[in-house]
């Protein structure tokens, strides 16, 4: 069992539920603590592709990436990308936007380095051994790639503790071979929730961790019913958060199925309340109530993983956590209308890298939200114990 020690509730450093939620804790379990400074700028990205047929719409190099990715850039941004020589074909720079191009051709865009927004980059490690680490994830640190956090993430730290600070993306292509590897996530907590996160250090604990998380969620979707099923899960996880309002019932079973929705600004959607969802069930306690302040500490188990699952569910039941800019009601965002083209298509402009303007309204990965992951109950991938 891990019990994390670090809540990210500054604003309420002086109300009742903060002083309660920190006598909870002890900073005798943080065993080390880790991390570098971000760089300014971080490596770039390469993309690759391969023209695998001819779609009469992409027989071009301009036609190609505005059309297969135009929720990267708008027209006039990929133009910029090519006539600044960011693009190769067959491992040639080509600058003409009207380039013809052929099956079997290999497709390289190397977007360049940028300055990532600020993030922390400390790490508390609370458990280690020869299978695995648990640290602990401040709010505000993604933990792996994706859109705008390429480097400033819980995995570059990680790559950085095993191979060096700032280890460049050559130097872990040619150690992954080896038997040396650093720990990977096995699941993921929001660029915003703190907490316990676990990563594995041996394939073999990789693949036994990986699959208590699946069976914890394919329980769930089997609308189990009796608490014997419940002691059979090999994981289970407990947070605590701050949500709005005062929550009448001490404690509420939530079990409302969760999807995607079309969401501006967001290639793939966002997730949401949503009947033709998928299973997602939590279970919510109160702690204990702030009238003051009008909010609700509370403590929630999840049987399931699905994305902002505990932000979701808690704003479907209407108290939202406290701080959320996204989920504000109903399980759904705060905004449903449409953004105008101006946001869309960056119809006044668009970023320094040719790429779209930065959505004017809250997208999944903005922070501000109260969430703790504050408990991890687990079967060893060796040993075999909890």
């Amino acid at each position: 069992m891990l019990r994390e020690i670090f809540p990210p509730f500054a604003n309420f450093r002086g109300s009742a539920l903060f002083c309660l939620f920190m006598a909870t804790h002890s900073y005798d379990t943080v065993r080390e603590r880790f991390g570098h400074p971000w760089p300014e700028l971080n490596d770039g990205i390469v993309y690759s592709d391969t023209i695998k047929s001819n779609n009469p719409a992409a027989l071009t190099l301009i036609g190609f990436y505005s059309s297969k990715y135009i929720d990267s850039a708008p027209l006039e941004g990929w133009l910029q990308r090519i006539r600044n020589e960011q693009i190769k074909i067959d491992n040639k720079v080509v600058t003409n936007p009207d380039t013809l191009l052929s099956i079997g051709s290999n497709l390289l865009y190397h977007r360049i380095p940028w300055k990532e927004l600020d993030a922390p980059y400390m790490l508390d490690v609370l458990f280690e051994d020869s299978d695995m680490v648990a640290v602990n994830k401040p709010s505000g640190l993604q933990v792996l790639p994706g859109g705008l956090f390429q480097q400033r993430t819980v995995l570059s730290q990680l790559q950085w503790r095993t191979y060096g600070p700032y280890c460049s993306s050559q130097t872990l292509r040619l150690t992954s071979s080896s038997q040396v590897t650093h720990p990977i996530p096995v699941h993921r907590l929001g660029r915003g929730t703190s907490g316990i996160l676990l990563c594995a250090k041996t394939v073999h604990a990789k693949v036994h961790l990986a699959a208590c998380f699946a069976d914890a969620t394919s329980l769930a979707t089997k609308n189990r019913q009796s608490s014997e099923e419940l002691h059979i899960r090999r994981i289970s996880k407990t947070y605590r958060a701050l949500a709005t309002g005062i929550l009448e019932k001490d404690e509420v079973l939530v079990k409302q199925p969760i999807g995607l929705m079309r969401y501006s600004g967001v290639a793939s959607g966002i997730y949401v309340a949503s009947s033709s969802g998928k299973p997602a069930e939590s279970r919510v306690k109160v702690l204990q109530r702030d009238f003051r302040m009008n909010c609700t500490l509370v403590q929630v188990e999840i049987y399931t993983g699905r994305p902002h699952q505990i932000r979701i569910h808690l704003s479907f039941i209407g108290h939202p956590l406290l701080g959320d800019p996204l989920y504000i009601s109903s399980g759904g965002p705060k905004c449903f209308e449409s953004e105008s083209s101006v946001d869309i298509i960056g119809f006044k402009g668009f970023a320094q890298d040719g790429g779209h303007l930065r959505p004017s309204k809250p997208v999944p990965g903005d922070c501000g939200y109260h969430l703790h992951a504050h408990q991890l109950v687990l079967y060893h991938p060796t040993a075999y114990e909890v």
